[in-house]
């Protein structure tokens, strides 16, 4: 049977509930995940890409297991592949220690 999807107060809510939690998870995994994969494309910045990649995909996971709709799931598979992108470029370009310890 179809369903009609109604108009809620958010554009990330489509239950018509609100979720704080939830939406701040995903934004501050696209944040990571951008800043990740855009810094993992200069080798010299493998520290940066790197550990904001690692701590993107620590958010991205809880954000999935905790998610409530459809469409903060989609944003968090972004946020996810990105910063998944740039933590292994980052690896390969130095790690998450590479020049700074030994």
């Amino acid at each position: 049977m179809a369903q009609t999807m109604r108009p809620s107060g958010s554009l990330l809510a489509t239950d018509g509930k609100p979720h704080p939690v939830q939406d701040t998870l995903m934004v501050v995994t696209l944040l990571l995940g951008a800043l990740s994969f855009t810094s993992a494309q200069f080798h010299d910045l493998h520290l940066l890409s790197s550990w904001s990649g690692l701590v993107g995909i620590l958010t991205g996971a809880y954000g999935q297991y905790i998610s409530a709709t459809t469409r903060e799931r989609f944003l968090l598979i972004i946020g996810l592949g990105a910063s998944a992108v740039g933590f292994f470029l980052g690896m390969a370009h130095g790690g998450l220690f590479g020049g700074v310890i030994g």
